[in-house]
């Protein structure tokens, strides 16, 4: 590492010595100036140079580091070092991967015939020198010196979105001298309690203001050329605790404190944290439905951000390390002031110990690689090097930029090659996608939301477009989109961990970008084909990663394909070749007995109130026993509890939906036979987050009940309206009318398979031989629903005794 931050001259500024003695030395004011600009520097190889036809004699590194180092215009501030490449490693002539522009350098260093050829591939990467000079300089330096790479080393932005919403007019070119106005506000919870950290955000016809309230929950903002009427909105955003606040043509007063009250997150969702909660987006990719024997062991994961909160509850002993090149202190990655990389390491790996929020890979290795606050092209680099030495499976990116990098792209190719996916945000602007999400080495994610998982009056309402489908998700206003975008995921209103062991609720694609990562590790570590096949650590490995990624997705209607890609992730459907394989010790159950068993699970559902009479066709379906029934054994020393009397004649779910065969899984049959998808109807039961009679939250957990993503549950035949109130989610919304909601008509024909899905796994059938019914009219019989549905009812309590090798 070379430091050269002292002028050339070796002249230092002093302070003027004070006239009178023993007098306290004043601060000498700091003169305004335009900062030098911060370049990536590179010697570029001898087939670079070849293939652009350029006839220089090439530099080394070390050359290169002592021509800056006594150039007196450049500092030099540090040394990243190159890669030697793969033995025999050869780049094709004229090869380029992917359409990366060179808009890094608009004062005309790199034009497009500099672009080294070659550049994005898994060649030797060049080492790469940081300075500091001005952007005339790097233009001089690259006229003289066309055998070297200069490019910005620009500045990373979060992406989080951290303002009000883009609606507001064209500033005005001259603003109005002598006009302003001063707005004090306090902001406070419904308990009258102040809320410090608060960001208060004013906006007008010009440029919008912002301030941070103090401890005591008081801020004064000043907005110039404004007046009380031309204020357009005022947004506040609580650093963490509390709902967001939104309104719109506020009535604000220059005489008096402006009183804002926020609602507590704990006022929303009951008993939090003090149980266990899966956020709506984790529900909503069905990651609550899988079995809890798939917790991604054995994967690394990265999380390149602001560091993690390693003290938080969610995160304690599930960060296994890190690096910081912010600071450079060895435990530097374990503090986190910006709260960003914290929010994001809930997401992908919150402990599952009965409180706080659930995350989807709850047991893989996860390093937290700090580039934030100020981090840079460079920085990333830096991280990503880490990645590839440290053997990082999936990478977490909820970053962008502007302006694209060669040296970037050609750090990301050189991971991928090396078999480390980078899962990157599209970006919050509401433009194109940014860099690096517009490389075509990446799986880049955009956000969507959910109406109904937040109160109104926030800045998550303010986000809401048309059009919305019938389950009620929507593309945010925030979200970048276009062609580059692969998938989308939840990213409004989110729920995570924040640093000082709090939660919060936050918009962005940022928060989209950890849910696919969770996935993704889980996928690496349960999906067959990337434990067999493509266990080998290269591109196809990642290729295939992302295959399965989006072969799993649910597509969605909001107008655009380029807001959505591919649609949203489905757990289930990602894993359904690790589901299949799942409890081989049950194939040797004869079909008699699987049918007694399937009797039995009927008249538990029914005694549970989640069945009721229905007009079924008794021929068709196997009739429940009637009379007492006593715990009958299965396999592996477990039993079917014992109940009362079975309920005659066909069988429907609480809400109307018949049976169409006994137990088909599902009212009206989901593409996947094992749970509910959006658009489809869903299984019965509920599940943290679910609609439930009367506003109690019931306790979820994956592994548990039956889920009905929506349902209302009668109890032993009880109509849900008997229950006292509306039906009500979890955050105290009223839900609208969806198809994950309304009622289904009693008999409804069961939904086809989604195009493009894959095959139809088996559903249940009781009087089907085996009690299965084949897999599109096969005549093959396998158990991996039988399996999974067994661990539901065992960990709901429906089954009991001891249960041995239930997953293998």
């Amino acid at each position: 590492m070379t430091s050269n931050d002292k002028p050339k001259d070796g002249s230092e500024s002093r302070s003027p010595a004070s006239s009178r003695g023993r007098q306290p030395t004043r601060q000498v004011p700091h003169v305004v100036e335009p900062r030098p600009m911060r370049y990536m520097v590179a010697a570029l190889r001898q087939p670079y140079l070849s293939a652009m036809g350029v006839s220089a004699t090439p530099l080394d590194a070390d050359s290169l580091c002592e021509l800056l180092e006594n150039d007196p215009d450049v500092t030099v501030r540090r040394r990243l070092p190159g890669h030697p490449g793969s033995p025999g490693h050869t780049e094709p002539p004229g090869h380029r991967q992917g359409p990366v522009s060179v808009r890094t350098a608009p004062q005309g260093m790199v034009p497009q015939g500099m672009v080294p050829q070659g550049m994005v591939t898994a060649a030797p990467f060049p080492e790469i020198l940081i300075v500091d000079m001005t952007a005339e300089h790097a233009l001089e330096l690259h006229m003289k010196y066309p055998q070297v790479l200069i490019e910005r080393d620009r500045l990373l932005t979060y992406t989080e979105v951290p303002g009000p919403p883009r609606r507001r007019r064209t500033a005005a070119a001259v603003v109005p001298s002598g006009v302003e106005s001063t707005f004090t506000f306090l902001v406070r919870d419904v308990g009258c309690k102040p809320v410090p950290g608060a960001t208060v955000f004013v906006t007008g016809y010009g440029w919008p203001a912002q301030a941070v309230t103090g401890a005591d929950g008081r801020a004064s903002v000043t907005l110039a050329g404004e007046t009380p009427e031309s204020v357009v909105s005022v947004v506040v955003k609580p650093r963490s605790g509390h709902w967001s606040f939104h309104l719109d043509r506020p009535s604000l007063s220059t005489s008096r404190e402006n009183l804002i009250e926020l609602v507590r997150l704990s006022d929303t969702f009951e008993d939090f944290p003090g149980h266990r909660l899966f956020g709506w987006g984790q529900q909503a990719m069905n990651l609550d439905r899988l079995p809890p024997t798939f917790r991604g062991a054995g994967v690394k994961v990265a999380i390149i951000d602001s560091g993690a909160a390693i003290d938080h509850p969610d995160l304690l002993n599930r960060i296994s390390g890190g690096v910081d090149l912010t600071e450079r202190k060895p435990d530097g990655w374990a503090v986190d002031t910006a709260y960003h990389g914290s929010h994001c390491a809930g997401i992908i790996a919150g402990a599952d110990d009965g409180q706080g929020v659930v995350g989807f890979a709850v047991e893989a290795e996860v390093h937290a690689c700090k580039i934030f606050p100020g981090g840079r092209f460079s920085e990333l680099i830096e991280a990503l090097d880490y990645c590839i030495k440290q053997r990082i499976d999936v990478v977490n990116l909820s970053l962008g930029s502007r302006q694209p990098s060669q040296l970037v792209a050609a750090k990301i190719a050189q991971a991928r090659e090396a078999g480390v996916a980078c899962v990157v945000a599209a970006g919050n602007d509401g433009g194109p996608v940014g860099f690096p999400g517009n490389l075509p080495t990446v799986l880049t994610v955009a956000a969507i939301g959910r109406a109904g998982t937040f109160p109104s009056g926030t800045a998550h309402a303010a986000e809401i477009t048309d059009p919305c489908t019938a389950e009620g998700y929507f593309s945010p206003r925030f979200t970048c989109h276009g062609p580059e975008v692969d998938v989308c995921a939840p990213g409004v209103a989110v729920l995570s961990a924040v640093p000082s062991g709090d939660y919060a609720a936050w918009d962005g694609t940022s928060m989209a970008v950890p849910h696919v990562t969770g996935l993704a590790a889980l996928v690496l570590a349960h999906h067959p084909d990337l434990c067999d096949g493509y266990g080998t650590r290269d591109a196809r490995r990642v290729e295939r990663l992302f295959q399965i990624i989006k072969s799993s997705c649910l597509p969605l209607d909001l107008g655009d394909p380029g807001r959505t890609g591919a649609g949203l992730p489905n757990a289930l459907l990602a894993l359904s070749p690790a589901l299949a394989l799942i409890a081989p010790e049950f194939t040797d159950i004869p079909a008699a007995d699987i049918r007694v068993l399937l009797d039995r699970l009927t008249t538990e559902m029914a005694w549970a109130g989640l069945l009721v009479p229905g007009p079924v066709d008794p021929d068709a379906v196997g009739a429940a026993p009637g009379g007492p029934m006593p715990g009958v054994p299965m396999p592996g020393g477990m039993e079917v509890g014992g109940v009362g009397p079975a309920m005659p004649g066909g069988l429907e779910f609480a809400d109307g939906a018949a049976v169409a065969a006994g137990i088909a899984g599902e009212p009206a049959a989901a593409e996947t036979g094992l749970t509910g998808q959006p658009g489809t109807v869903a299984q019965p039961g509920v599940t943290q987050g679910d609609v439930v009679p009367g506003g109690v939250a019931q306790p979820g957990g994956r592994g548990r009940g039956m889920t009905g993503k929506g349902r209302a549950v009668k109890a032993r035949g009880a109509g849900a309206g008997d229950a006292g109130g509306d039906p009500v989610h979890t955050n105290g919304t009223t839900p609208g009318q969806s198809a994950l909601n309304r009622p289904v008509a009693a008999g409804a024909p069961p939904a086809g398979p989604v195009p493009g899905a894959g095959p139809v796994p088996p559903v249940f059938v009781v009087g089907a031989p085996g009690g299965f019914a084949p897999v599109n009219g096969g005549g093959s019989v396998v158990l991996p629903a039988f399996s999974w549905l067994t661990e539901e009812m065992r960990a709901a309590g429906l089954l009991t005794g001891q249960v041995t090798r239930l997953f293998g």
